[in-house]
């Protein structure tokens, strides 16, 4: 709608259009049906008494929004992954609920089914998949995605084991470990052929799925970066596997999975005959917003695979996973590099000297491709309402490991909207959600003319913040001097930064000095409108992140040794979530108020601080 409702006219005509459509809709059904609620009756005390009160408690829900919700519509919020959504979007979300679908029933959602099985094929074709082989859906939200991930590939590692006990002939002279270690394709493949047989059921009945875990094979590990989110325990626990099988590899410098590390662990692992169920890499971490190098870990378990070796790879881009619609042409191509600068250019996308992406980002995003899953949230880069997440598998063929009937297919492959339920971890769910993606959909296409270009400026804003904090690596406030720099150039829209009293050694009294600049650009309660900026903020530690943040801790004027010592470093965290920084002239009013902010924030620090009402904060 706008930070000051500039389209308010528009999407309240587009309301009132809504509400029409639904009162003539139900006015439409059965005309001649007598009224339930006839003029006496709408006339009685109960009646008016019954819509005062709904009038009363829409005032107070009204105030209450109002009163304390953050305002995440204004270029001012800069903090978590959150902005304003799409109108299209809105529209889409407030138009469905009206008719109340539930999207696992067919019989109750036909037309929101149907949209969440085209959303779905979408999806696949943003990430590469071939759609009339893939299968996607909505979730309630990423950590549900990466739960049914799991669960996918929990089921298909156990799947070579159940055939041998029903079909020993179809992988007679393959030994345990090489069970353990098909790659997932040549799996599925079993799984078509078991199918052919009609002996699906039976099958199913010798694996994980109905035996658990307990007594069965090993099924391996699951590797995932130390950034990872915390879903991943969650989802080890709940499918069973144990917290000891979530195996942490860690990140390099740019606070990405360490390929070569990964590679170690495998090694590691399986010198004790121990196997990979799973290796998960984040496009978009939460802290660091790290794209993680996809194209080698692919380019690893093809290495893998030819020395008898293999894994499900899953990547959970919850966080980044629209923004492969950047690299992605008007035709679905993905853009080569050497052009890609130039074609963003021209649709005004982002800026050349915004120096975005670099190779391994880009790299990343083609290589998507190969992944076995993928998850993503359009309720994040989407720009959609709450709570729309996602999943997409690469082959559909998965989804008879997963559900409780048979996966049956339309004659041109479709999977049919009556089964959606059948196979999915919820139960009902809102059609509202699908629809209003699909309306997302249909407005901003998936590459770089639609959704490339609102993602593109909204990276060209977090560049510029990134840029114009490096640019300015020293604040003089009455006397004393503070540091600011930035921990890294952003691989996509987050920003992460902090300060430091120029002369303090300390990681204790800096972090001291950035909480009270954080307790002064949040909102937790009362009046949103005396918030001039708000951030978020987050802690990096060494048992997460190594020793990554060495370099920025010293850029800020403290000591290696005493990062060994400390082994943590709290930091400002800006998600640069709106498009409108991209505009030259917008972005230098906003850096201009927060700098200027910051500015009266850490004089008013540095005035209670030598008054001694900060504890641990320098003294100036």
């Amino acid at each position: 709608m706008g930070p000051k409702s500039e389209n308010r006219r528009f999407f309240k005509e587009m309301l009132e259009f809504v509400m029409d459509e639904h009162i003539h809709w139900r006015r439409d059904f059965h005309p001649s049906d007598r009224p339930i609620a006839g003029p006496a009756e709408q006339r009685s005390e109960a009646y008016q008494d019954a819509l005062v009160r709904t009038e009363e408690a829409l005032l107070e829900l009204s105030a209450r929004l109002k009163g304390s919700s953050v305002p995440a519509f204004s270029p001012r919020y800069l903090a978590h992954m959150l902005s304003d959504t799409l109108m299209a979007a809105n529209l889409g979300y407030l138009a469905t609920i009206l008719y109340n679908p539930n999207n696992c029933s067919y019989e109750a959602s036909s037309a929101a089914t149907r949209m969440e099985i085209e959303v779905g094929r979408q999806l696949a074709e943003l990430f590469g998949y071939e759609p009339s082989r893939a299968w996607g859906h909505i979730t309630a939200g990423g950590t549900i995605a990466n739960y049914e991930a799991l669960w996918v590939a929990r089921n298909l590692k156990s799947l070579p084991f159940a055939v041998r006990e029903i079909h020993p002939e179809m992988v007679h002279g393959l030994s345990g470990w090489e069970l353990a270690n098909l790659p997932p394709q040549r799996a599925l493949d079993l799984l078509q052929e078991v199918k052919l047989r009609g002996s699906l059921q039976e099958v199913r009945r010798m694996s994980v799925q109905h035996r658990g875990l307990a007594g069965g094979p090993e099924l391996g590990r699951v590797l995932v970066p130390q950034s990872r989110h915390y879903s991943w325990a969650k989802a080890v626990d709940i499918l069973g596997l144990g917290a000891d099988r979530l195996v942490e590899v860690p990140v390099n410098e740019r606070f990405r999975m360490d390929v070569r590390a990964l590679e170690r662990i495998i090694g590691d692992l399986a010198a004790d005959s121990i196997p990979i169920l799973a290796v998960v890499a984040v496009l978009g971490t939460t802290e660091a917003g790290a794209v993680d190098e996809v194209h080698r870990i692919v380019e690893l378990r093809r290495e893998l695979q030819r020395r008898g070796m293999s894994f499900y790879l899953h990547l959970d881009a919850a966080y980044g996973g629209y923004a492969r619609a950047i690299l992605r042409d008007e035709d679905g191509s993905v853009l080569p590099l050497e052009r890609l600068t130039q074609v963003l250019a021209r649709h005004g996308c982002l800026d050349p000297r915004a120096g975005w992406p670099d190779p391994d980002v880009y790299a990343a995003y083609s290589a998507t491709g190969e992944a076995d899953s993928i998850t993503v949230d359009p309720h994040k880069l989407g720009y959609v309402p709450y709570a729309a997440g996602g999943v997409v598998m690469k082959d559909r063929r998965i989804l008879d490991l997963i559900s409780y009937f048979a996966a049956y297919v339309f004659e041109e492959g479709d999977i049919r909207a009556e089964d959606l339920g059948s196979f999915i971890m919820e139960g009902s769910k809102p059609g509202a959600s699908a629809a209003s993606v699909w309306m997302a959909h249909r407005v901003l296409p998936l590459d770089v003319t639609g959704y490339g270009k609102l993602i593109g400026n909204s990276i060209e804003g977090a560049q510029k913040l990134y840029l114009a904090l490096r640019a300015t690596p020293m604040l003089e406030l009455d006397g004393q001097r503070y540091r600011l720099a930035a921990l890294m150039r952003p691989d996509l829209n987050l920003v992460n930064y902090a300060f430091n009293a120029e002369g303090n050694t300390s990681l204790e009294t800096m972090e001291a000095l950035n909480r009270a600049v954080y307790e002064r650009c949040s909102y937790r309660s009362g009046p949103v409108y005396l918030e001039d900026f708000i951030t978020s903020k987050t802690i990096l530690d060494r048992s997460v992140y190594g020793d990554a943040p060495r370099a920025f801790v010293e850029r800020l004027g403290i000591p290696a040794a005493e990062w060994d010592r400390a082994g943590r470093v709290f930091v400002m965290r800006s998600c640069v979530m709106t498009p409108f920084l991209a505009s030259h002239q917008s972005f230098e009013a906003c850096w201009f108020t927060f700098l200027e902010t910051m500015k009266r924030h850490l004089a008013e620090i540095g005035m209670r601080a030598r008054s001694g009402g900060l504890s641990g904060a320098p003294l100036g």
